[in-house]
């Protein structure tokens, strides 16, 4: 798995300065996509099912894949296809089981630092073959915080920007990377505290919530439910800031 990430993002990266402006298609409001991401996609499509046939599939780029019966693979071929398209050096492949409802296997690859993350369900999690950890930091104002601005949904603008501004003074910072995927990834390696969202799809965050998880973090909703994979937002932490940054959160977004 981890062979087959590194070989697509081999072919990913040999096209970032190839690509044009006629090149971007709009699928939505603000939500692009190139031929880099239909190919890629493509490309990871036919290797997963040579894997695993019985598998079916949740990807971003093709809805007409068939999903199987208890088996999915959950897919995001172009993690950050923004930063791509404007060469900015963050973007990865996720790719994630799923047996039933659980995620079993999630790997994440940067790939302009060629950092491949992964873990298995009861294993641990890893980069490059070494194990990581979350931080151990106590306190929010002791953690670097990673987050997403909304593109398209901007029914939680104000108070998703009323806790920004909180965080910008009761924190050590707060980044926007432009890629969910690395985001948790980050957590998972304790380079980051906590990362939250909304607006999120099942390929942005089952292979680095899996990982976030058996690195010994937190994952959530923003209520604190563990509806996450379908729930469109997230909250990934290293477990010890959770409970403050949730009711930190519920402030501006549930009073």
């Amino acid at each position: 798995m981890a062979n087959l990430t590194r070989d697509v993002g081999q072919f990913i990266r040999h096209e970032v300065n190839k690509l044009e402006e006629h090149d971007v298609e709009y699928k939505g409001i603000h939500n692009l996509v190139t031929y880099v991401d239909k190919k890629a996609e493509d490309i990871l499509v036919k290797s997963l099912k040579t894997m695993l046939p019985e598998a079916g599939f949740i990807a971003e780029e093709d809805d007409k894949l068939a999903r199987g019966e208890r088996y999915n693979w959950i897919v995001d071929p172009l993690d950050g296809t923004t930063n791509f398209i404007h060469k900015i050096p963050l973007y990865s492949i996720s790719i994630a089981l799923n047996d039933g409802e659980e995620t079993v296997l999630g790997v994440v690859f940067e790939i302009n630092l060629k950092e491949c993350f992964y873990a298995w369900k009861n294993g641990p999690a890893m980069l490059n073959d070494k194990p990581i950890h979350v931080s151990d930091a106590l306190l929010l104002d002791k953690s670097l915080i990673a987050t997403g601005f909304p593109y398209y949904d901007y029914s939680l603008l104000d108070p998703y920007l009323a806790l920004f501004k909180d965080l910008m003074q009761s924190s050590r910072g707060v980044r926007r990377l432009g890629s969910a995927a690395v985001d948790l990834a980050y957590v998972a390696a304790g380079r980051f505290e906590l990362f939250y969202e909304y607006g999120l799809n099942p390929w942005d965050v089952a292979a680095g919530a899996l990982i976030v998880q058996q690195a010994g973090g937190k994952v959530t909703r923003f209520a604190g439910d563990k509806n996450f994979l379908f729930g469109k937002e997230i909250v990934a932490s290293n477990r010890l800031v959770h409970d403050a940054f949730l009711k930190k959160l519920n402030r501006y977004f549930f009073s």
